[in-house]
């Protein structure tokens, strides 16, 4: 089994970390508040003071954050990736990040005698947790080989995307599809409620429609209840649709349906519902609709 660090234990990084216990890895995790750490450290991860200390005792370390900042935060620094990695060390980040950033710290792990692979993941802590998370790896392809059969542990597929940065960008672009497909089964949910076709029974329709995707099978009912605590809240995925729209703009490639999605998420974040999973989304086309 696999000597691996974990840095950054919110929701989706506790549920790989349980994952990666459960396959017996020793896994040393460290995050910004220790608190959130606590029921991995009880049933049996090791803690580690700064991500310096993790990157020291493993030789293969995962980080998952919330955007470019919290991974240049923790790559920096003298408590940094960079101050503790080495040679023959593997770091592997699964944020869902801006490509640029990756090709920008990929060179300077490089130089420390290790390497970086972007990582990002396709799924949620629930997709975690079903054994289904998917992996697209880019960076070097022997150090995403040597890293591979842990990422198996974890998720049934890993797939080799290219260079560096190249992950992140496929990320990018699976990400940029999620809202629009939400958004757009929600609009015909809305019609269907404001015609008098109750919102229980118009969703139940279309679950078992060719419309929905297995995305939709598992946010869709959020337009009933919304999770307690959310898989993925409106600001991490606002987050990545501006990165899908930044890109479009860089390599001229439309996308109009993203950015009309973007707008009505702007207007759901204006109505206060920044902080709420993003299937809140519903809720906002309710409001707009007159039906709440």
């Amino acid at each position: 089994m696999a000597n691996v660090g974990f840095i950054g234990l919110g929701a989706m990084g506790t549920a790989i970390v349980e994952q990666l216990l459960a396959a017996d890895h020793t896994v040393t995790g460290w995050n910004r508040t220790k608190s959130k750490a606590d029921q991995l450290i009880a049933t049996g991860m090791k803690w580690a003071d700064s991500p310096k200390a993790v990157v020291e005792a493993a030789d293969v370390t995962f980080s998952m954050l919330m955007n470019d900042a919290a991974l240049r935060a923790v790559v920096s620094g003298p408590n940094g990736v960079l101050a503790g990695i080495g040679p023959g060390k593997i770091y592997a980040d699964m944020s869902t990040v801006s490509p640029t950033v990756v090709r920008e710290l990929a060179p300077q792990v490089a130089d420390k005698g290790g390497q970086m692979l972007d990582s990002p993941v396709s799924g949620s802590p629930v997709t975690v947790r079903h054994g289904n998370l998917a992996f697209m790896v880019g960076g070097d392809r022997a150090a995403f080989e040597q890293i591979e059969p842990i990422l198996l542990t974890i998720g049934p597929k890993a797939t080799y995307i290219g260079a560096s940065g190249q992950a992140s960008v496929m990320k990018i672009a699976l990400n940029l599809s999620i809202p629009v497909q939400l958004l757009a089964m929600f609009e015909g949910l809305a019609l269907a409620e404001k015609n008098g076709i109750p919102r229980e029974l118009a969703l139940e329709v279309m679950l078992n429609s060719a419309i929905v995707s297995p995305a939709m099978k598992y946010r869709g009912p959020f337009a009933l209840e919304l999770p307690e605590n959310p898989l993925f809240n409106m600001t991490g995925q606002r987050k990545d649709i501006f990165m899908a729209l930044e890109m479009g703009h860089e390599a001229d490639v439309p996308l109009p349906t993203a950015a009309a999605t973007a707008q009505v998420m702007a207007t759901a974040s204006a109505m206060g519902y920044s902080d709420e999973d993003f299937g809140v989304l519903y809720k906002a086309l309710a409001r707009m609709a007159g039906l709440e």
